[in-house]
């Protein structure tokens, strides 16, 4: 078996090499990250090529054809982000640790997407420059993190805090998508329960009751209506439900109706509340890590402002920079938009009377953030048995109403 002398970096930005044996260099790579570790060169003992030329000896011309197959994901530009920060941190120059990044990837696009932005940088175009061609990519957000990066000197410290940015953000977003599968997995368990009784088993009662007429009680009329109605219609209510649900989507992803809804969604009891705070937390760290890293004001206010989602909250934080420009405290821009609770306010006129406006931004959307798990916690404490004592209920309607029928017959046959 082929023996491998590597070096690489681990976690800490701390370098280490050893020797190891693998199969092929492919499986080299897989054993060094497997162990936490950023390969930095990994050569053959024999003498064999390096990671760099095995690998553009080996992907070529067959690998920009594969280009097209699969988009780059978020998850993709944090994994990418994380392993230049260790790089960076390790002391690698930019252009070889993108080389190393574009020789460890496995995903046609990402490498694309690499080979483009270590051309500009080769071209000796900066790293801030050459991302703005991916801008829908990495956003403005990362961007103007990367240029202040570059005009501080600190680019490993600024990578390694758009990573932590960017994974608190993920967990924060992950807290609220796992937070809601298992209420939506009760709710689709109700929905078909309740067609699978009323579209097969009240219509097993059917021959039964048919001669009754008016003798058969209320509640058992109403139940086997509905089975009727299920039976008969099934297919054209799961059609028209399938329609009715496709042309709601279309109209939602346009401007009207995305408004229509957004605006809906804030004036809900429990869930409005939940995600003006969501929405919140996402401009206040933002802010507070651009504001960290030396990014102005204005445009840091302005960046802050386009990562929040919802167009009725980021209206009125769209005049923030404006008042700002005409002399007004951001405190008091903050104030008039009216979305900012007085915590929120106070904390940011602490920050500009001490000039810790950064801090005080992180630190407000660590209570947020808080207040936003401890939120979705209570409602869905709320929420899961309310769903499944709505569905016993339901169920127990139907089933009272048949034994109610099946009474009603042996009280005609004595």
């Amino acid at each position: 078996m082929p023996e491998f002398v590597w070096r690489a970096a681990q976690a800490s930005g701390e370098v280490v090499d050893g020797r190891l044996d693998a199969p092929s260099l492919a499986q080299a790579l897989r054993q060094l990250r497997e162990r936490g570790l950023t390969p930095l060169s990994v050569d053959d003992a024999a003498g064999m090529p390096t990671v760099a030329a095995a690998s553009a000896a080996a992907l070529g011309q067959p690998k920009a054809a594969r280009v097209q197959k699969g988009p780059v994901k978020a998850a993709d530009v944090l994994a990418l982000t994380s392993e230049l920060a260790i790089m960076l941190k390790a002391g690698l120059a930019l252009d070889n640790a993108l080389r190393v990044l574009l020789d460890m990837t496995q995903k046609p696009s990402v490498s694309a997407m690499l080979q483009s932005i270590l051309s500009d940088v080769k071209g000796g175009a900066p790293l801030s420059r050459a991302l703005t061609a991916h801008r829908a990519l990495f956003g403005d957000f990362y961007i103007n993190m990367v240029r202040s990066g570059e005009a501080s000197g600190q680019m490993a410290s600024v990578m390694a805090r758009l990573v932590e940015h960017m994974e608190r953000l993920r967990a924060l977003r992950d807290s609220v998508v796992s937070a809601t599968i298992y209420p939506a997995i009760l709710l689709g368990v109700a929905v078909l329960s309740l067609i699978v009784m009323l579209g097969f088993v009240v219509p097993q009662f059917e021959q039964l009751f048919k001669d009754m007429g008016d003798a058969l009680p209320v509640p058992t009329r109403i139940v086997m209506d509905l089975g009727n109605v299920f039976k008969t219609y099934g297919w054209a209510i799961a059609l028209g439900a399938a329609v009715v649900v496709w042309l709601a989507g279309r109209w939602l992803k346009t401007p009207s109706g995305s408004q229509w809804w957004q605006t809906r969604v804030l004036r809900l009891p429990v869930l409005g509340v939940l995600l003006r705070k969501y929405q919140l937390t996402l401009f206040s760290r933002s802010l507070g890590t651009l504001l960290g890293n030396g990014v102005p004001l204005l445009t840091a206010l302005r960046i802050a402002t386009e990562t929040v989602g919802n167009q009725t909250l980021r209206q009125p934080l769209t005049q923030v920079v404006p008042r700002v420009k005409e002399g007004v405290k951001v405190a008091d821009a903050m104030r008039a938009t009216g979305i900012f609770e007085p915590l929120a306010l106070n904390l940011m006129r602490v920050g500009e009377e001490t000039g810790r406006i950064g801090p005080m931004m992180l630190e407000l959307a660590h209570i947020l953030n808080r207040e936003v798990e401890t939120g979705i916690k209570r409602a869905l404490t709320l929420l899961e048995p309310l769903l499944i004592l709505v569905l016993g209920v339901l169920i127990a309607a139907i089933i009272v109403s048949i034994l109610l029928g099946i009474l009603s017959v042996n009280d005609l046959a004595v």
